[in-house]
């Protein structure tokens, strides 16, 4: 607001100015105030007012392209941002930074181990597959603001998500509702899985499918 206001005061301050010498100049009959004097004043405020505008729109500018990087972009099958599948966790840091906990899990019965980065301020976690020298293979999300094809996805219900993936041609592979007490529907040609809980959607879990077709589920 500071540069606005600025040119604001500026424009109201050289317009006084101008009304005040003009009034002098009227009185005293002086044509070089009236003519050169008023309008070297009014063009020098014009430049400082035009260059605080300049400023402010520029701050703008920047700033909602900040914010636009800050929301997060689901792109199935492909990354999660800026951040493209098979990335390393050196690409990932120079995007999201240092995480809040690093975390590792191993399963022998599925044969996988992830080293996993939570970054619990903004909503999400990226799983780095041990096993295929820790580059990026699948994502977490439970941020409120995270995007899906332009759409805030946990705005929808049950329904309307499976509406919204037909819609981009993926279908409904299969749903089932969970020990735990959540509802897991599955769009497998999409790498996707979503979990409902009272019918709202809680967190999604979506990253690359392999060779044999197999999404490799990384448990929720």
């Amino acid at each position: 607001q500071g540069p606005y206001i600025k040119s604001v005061l500026l424009y109201q301050l050289s317009y006084g100015i101008i009304l005040f010498l003009k009034n002098v100049s009227s009185n005293s009959g002086c044509k070089y105030i009236n003519d050169f004097g008023t309008s070297k004043i009014f063009f020098i405020y014009f430049f400082i007012s035009f260059e605080a505008l300049v400023f402010k729109g520029f701050k703008v500018y920047f700033y909602i392209l900040k914010i636009m990087n800050l929301i997060p972009k689901i792109i199935l099958l492909k990354g999660f941002g800026e951040l493209l599948f098979w990335s390393t966790i050196v690409e990932a840091e120079k995007i999201y930074g240092k995480p809040e906990e690093i975390q590792v899990l191993d399963d022998s019965i599925l044969d996988t181990s992830c080293t996993v980065y939570h970054y619990w301020d903004c909503g999400f976690s990226l799983f780095f597959d041990n096993k295929n020298f820790k580059k990026i293979s699948s994502v977490e999300v439970d941020n409120k603001d995270a995007e899906l094809f332009e759409i805030k996805i946990f705005t929808l219900n049950e329904q309307q998500l499976i509406v919204l993936m037909k819609k981009n041609g993926f279908n409904l592979s299969d749903s089932e509702k969970q020990d735990w007490g959540e509802k897991r529907i599955s769009f497998d040609e999409a790498g996707l899985d979503c979990y409902f809980e009272n019918g709202k959607l809680v967190s999604l879990n979506f990253g690359v499918i392999d060779e044999t077709s197999n999404f490799k589920f990384l448990p929720n």
